[in-house]
């Protein structure tokens, strides 16, 4: 809301609405993400196959999560610098977009991280939840 009302004042600003529309897509695609790494986990624990399919849907469905952590942290980011420098009657919502923007940045790379476990995705995803927090506190305390 905070940027719909800043869009005169800042082109930056309009990239909200684009991100809002990336993470509706987002939403959708996460609902099933998970779905092929149950179906492989489902496999006969003798299958030859199974670890390789395990880890290669895991790998698959971990690609959703970081996404939405990514535009969840620019996300927290544009609001940060509206509840800085945006209007004054509209901080509150910019600080709620902030907050809620970091609680799906810290979601999505959990998620990332129990798919995965470790390696250069999970630090991804863990660096993107990383500057949501840091976008966080600017809000509040701006």
């Amino acid at each position: 809301m905070a940027a719909s009302f800043s869009e005169d004042l800042d082109p930056e600003f309009q990239r909200a609405g684009e991100l809002r529309t990336r993470a509706l897509e987002l939403a959708e695609i996460e609902l099933h993400a998970y779905e092929p790494v149950l179906e492989a986990l489902r496999l006969p624990r003798d299958d030859p196959e199974r670890e390789a399919r395990v880890s290669a849907t895991q790998a698959e469905a971990s690609k959703s999560p970081v996404e939405i952590a990514r535009v969840a942290g620019e996300v927290a980011e544009l609001a940060a610098e509206l509840a800085t420098n945006g209007n004054p009657n509209l901080k509150g919502d910019a600080i709620a977009g902030a907050l809620l923007a970091e609680g799906a940045a810290q979601a999505a790379s959990r998620l990332v991280a129990i798919n995965l476990t470790d390696g250069p995705v999970v630090e991804e995803a863990a660096a993107y939840a990383s500057r949501a927090r840091a976008a966080r506190e600017r809000a509040l305390s701006g």
